[in-house]
């Protein structure tokens, strides 16, 4: 059901017009006569659930995959892509949500990547990194540009991402969910880059699942539902309840539920922790049973790498961490996991799956580690897959799908499942919803509210403070490797956040 106006506009002319678009998968239909109009220096957010086609379409505008049917006209005029280099020449030019940076080249090597330039046949290793720094100043990075970029945490590569584009002369910018990874100050700083953008006559389709970024940057926004057209926003109708409702043609008023708990006893107890990342900071919390704790705090605050150390992937310099009073030694994963910790890295694709694997092999690969390899049988991983599908509220059919195919809630949910298996005691969420659609956000909070209820103490660091503020019960903020404060439920605001994000004390 269609609600509002969809399809081309009838005023003036436009950048780029998408008509009837139609892409088939095999047994499925990824998009139906799907319409999309651009206008020069226009703002369009593209939102929908996780395989509404909001990808899809975006790949073919540049010019990644082909069409099935549909036509494309740019400047009223028709066009056919066969690859991305005829789009980019076109002006059209995709930043991907899985970013393709090269991690084992420079910063400055990766802004010029392929347009390097050379005299006499010498690269001027000069000129990149002037002109470098200058470009990644747009986006508020203030790094050397020989700073191999494998050494930045992943939301500094994001916006490198984003900044290598710019780099380029691009008429039409696409982002797909250029902000998974940014924290509010970044997101903010990405914003004034995009309406410069915008002034400059450059036009912007915007992928977000964060619904109140889309509410705050966008002209008009088009919803896509089961690969169709279902409504188009202008106006005061760019609302969030508004385009929820649009997305999931479902009522989510009750978005976050967070129930009132009684806190249990301290399951882990963390005493002057310093990590790789920040050898001189100390670190100390608690967490109880039945708590969700949020972690908030900038980008390169050390959330990451906190979890990563308490999960035994990185050494842990200096501290004490004690299970159920009882000193733990985390030197490894193997060891956190015996000790009932259990991690969901930010990066699913990377840190998280075996893409090519089915989704039930990924499911049972953290047992591995529990069970003899002969005792896995197929019989016993299927039982498995499909309690947990059911539990977690994944499509059963898609158990022995490879895990690329799924949507990027679902995979979230495989990893999530994964852990389950072992009945964590501990579970620690590294931006637990990073890139997934509003239903299967709310899918993923119902989640850990169960796991609270049943007894479980869940830590998560999200850049996300609506999500913080939403479903924690209380916060602790992380500023250059310190934690430099913690809030009850009670005293939880923005801007107390905020302030102890930036190092301030409330």
């Amino acid at each position: 059901m269609v609600e509002g106006a969809t399809g081309p506009s009838a005023q003036g002319a436009h950048l780029l017009h998408a008509r009837r678009v139609t892409k088939r998968f095999p047994g499925v239909a990824a998009l139906r006569d799907v319409d999309l109009v651009v206008g020069a220096g226009e703002i369009v957010a593209v939102i929908g659930e996780n395989g509404a086609g909001k990808s899809t379409l975006m790949k073919i505008l540049a010019g990644i995959l082909p069409m099935d049917g549909g036509t494309l006209w740019l400047d009223g005029s028709p066009v056919a892509f066969t690859n991305a280099r005829q789009a980019a020449q076109r002006g059209i030019v995709l930043i991907h949500q899985e970013l393709s940076l090269l991690p084992n080249l420079t910063v400055g090597a990766n802004i010029f990547l392929g347009r390097e330039p050379h005299k006499a046949g010498w690269i001027q290793s000069r000129m990149i990194a002037k002109e470098a720094a200058q470009i990644i100043a747009r986006v508020g990075l203030a790094l050397p540009t020989d700073t191999l970029v494998g050494s930045l945490p992943i939301g500094q590569r994001q916006l490198l991402e984003i900044a290598r584009v710019l780099s380029v002369d691009a008429r039409l910018i696409i982002m797909d969910e250029p902000t998974s990874s940014l924290s509010e100050r970044e997101a903010d700083r990405l914003f004034a880059v995009i309406r410069e953008l915008k002034d400059a006559g450059v036009s912007i389709l915007f992928v977000s699942h964060r619904l109140r970024e889309v509410e705050a940057i966008a002209d008009r926004v088009v919803v896509l539902m089961d690969g169709q057209n279902a409504a188009e926003l202008t106006g005061s109708d760019i609302r969030r309840e508004r385009m929820a409702r649009s997305m999931v043609g479902r009522d989510i008023s009750s978005f976050y539920a967070r129930k009132t708990r009684t806190k249990g006893d301290c399951v882990m107890a963390v005493s002057g922790v310093s990590t790789m990342a920040w050898p001189n900071c100390r670190v100390s919390l608690q967490l109880h049973a039945g708590e969700i704790v949020g972690l908030a705090g900038l980008v390169g605050a050390g959330r990451t790498e906190l979890l990563r150390t308490l999960f035994g992937l990185d050494p842990m310099l200096h501290g004490t961490v004690r299970i159920n009073g009882n000193t733990a030694v985390l030197r490894s994963p193997r060891d956190a996991m015996a000790q009932g910790i259990a991690l969901v890295p930010e990066d699913r694709a990377q840190q998280g799956l075996v893409l090519p694997m089915l989704v039930r092999h990924n499911m049972s690969l953290a047992a591995l580690t529990r069970r003899a390899a002969s005792s896995i049988s197929r019989a016993w991983e299927e039982a498995f897959c499909e309690y947990m599908m059911r539990r977690l509220r994944i499509d059963g059919t898609r158990k022995n799908s490879v895990a690329r195919l799924l949507s990027g809630g679902n995979q979230q949910k495989v990893v999530l499942g994964k852990w389950l298996l072992l009945g964590p005691r501990v579970l620690l969420l590294d931006e637990p919803t990073r890139g997934i659609d509003v239903g299967a956000k709310q899918e993923i909070y119902h989640t850990m509210e169960e796991l609270a209820e049943d007894g479980m103490a869940i830590l998560f660091a999200s850049s996300e403070l609506e999500e913080i503020l939403g479903i924690a019960d209380r916060v602790l903020v992380m500023h250059e490797g310190r934690m430099t404060g913690e809030l009850e439920h009670k005293d939880m605001a923005e801007e107390n956040i905020m302030q102890l994000a930036t190092g301030q004390t409330l």
